[in-house]
């Protein structure tokens, strides 16, 4: 019955199995026989040779991508409604040392390569202005949406022309690739995007997120700044084995597609009432608020977004029939 989060979700069997397992002696910090398996296995995932580092939440797994791609006098590019500009409390200019981010827009939170231009445009190539020097998307993006390959590929296409980093947020990247059935490399690296935030607790998760380097050479000093950011744990094994749990036969992705799945249920029962097409595993509702009281009084928990507006986050773990008595509910109001 509670909509708020999947920030909330439990933690998947597997991984608390996994926890128990890796509950012995190793080597502390990141040396432990489960740290070490991390690039191979994302390796293997992407296609690619990366570099993966484990980190203990999604603002620290995107502030030390931003500071890899981004110096203190330089600035970042994106949405105005990007989680790093009104949900991270600072943290990228914290990350940073400074860096200022330049905002955009686009309907759903999603950027578009014009909008992106804008924002370039409107900056004067002089000492005087802070320089962009990276672009930041999130996907899927705060209202649901989801980059497809293409949409990427226009944004990697961009910042490669102007010499800026690409990042992408990826709490829910899981419910993205979900969404789209491609390939993680082809909305990620092959599309241009050079460090990915890999979020595994929204999807099933303990505490361990995963922050993706395209180009290798930006992990050397992301080393020094998680150390100095006091984000490198001494047992990070039991985050390693978090992560590892996850890939396991592609847990990850079936979670997602779970979550997903409540979700188009959901938007199945709301029709016109639908702010933005659902694409991932969060729907948006036009309601009154003697709508979402109704909504309430019936044991309903969800977020209030906005006048006239309703957010409904699905977790990995809700089934159809733990979602079909809300979406009778929506269908009668």
């Amino acid at each position: 019955m509670r909509f708020f989060s999947d920030n909330a979700a439990p933690v998947h069997p597997a991984v608390l199995a996994a926890l128990a397992e890796a509950n012995v002696l190793d080597t502390a910090y990141d040396g432990d026989a489960w740290s070490k398996q991390l690039d191979g296995r994302f390796s293997d995932l992407f296609e690619t040779d990366v570099r993966a580092l484990w980190v203990p939440s999604g603002t620290a797994a995107n502030c030390l991508a931003l500071a890899a791609l981004c110096p203190p006098h330089g600035a970042i590019v994106c949405h105005r409604d990007a989680h790093i500009q009104n949900d991270e409390c600072g943290a990228p200019e914290f990350y940073t040392h400074g860096a200022k981010l330049l905002l955009a827009e686009g309907p759903g939170a999603k950027l578009t390569p014009w909008a992106i231009q804008a924002v370039l445009d409107a900056t004067r190539n002089d000492v005087h202005q802070v320089q962009p020097h990276a672009i930041s998307i999130t996907n899927a993006t705060e209202y649901g949406l989801v980059y497809s390959p293409g949409d990427v590929a226009a944004i990697g296409d961009l910042a490669r022309g102007r010499g800026l980093g690409l990042h992408m947020d990826g709490a829910r990247f899981a419910n993205a690739v979900a969404h789209l059935g491609c390939s993680p490399a082809d909305i990620t690296w092959r599309a241009g995007v050079d460090a990915l935030s890999f979020g595994f607790v929204k999807n099933g998760g303990m505490s361990a997120e995963a922050l993706i380097f395209f180009k290798p050479e930006l992990a050397d000093a992301t080393l020094y700044r998680r150390k100095r950011a006091g984000l490198l744990l001494s047992k990070g094994r039991f985050l390693a084995t978090q992560i590892l749990a996850m890939l396991d036969n592609d847990l990850w992705l079936d979670n997602a597609r779970t979550a997903n799945a409540g979700a188009t249920l959901l938007a199945g029962a709301a029709g016109d009432r639908l702010v933005n097409p659902v694409e991932a595993n969060e729907v948006f509702l036009r309601v009154t608020p003697d709508e979402a009281a109704r909504l309430r009084a019936l044991g309903f928990d969800f977020y209030d977004w906005g006048p006239g507006e309703a957010r409904l986050v699905i977790s990995w773990n809700q089934q159809a029939e733990a979602i079909r008595p809300l979406a009778d509910a929506i269908a009668a109001l």
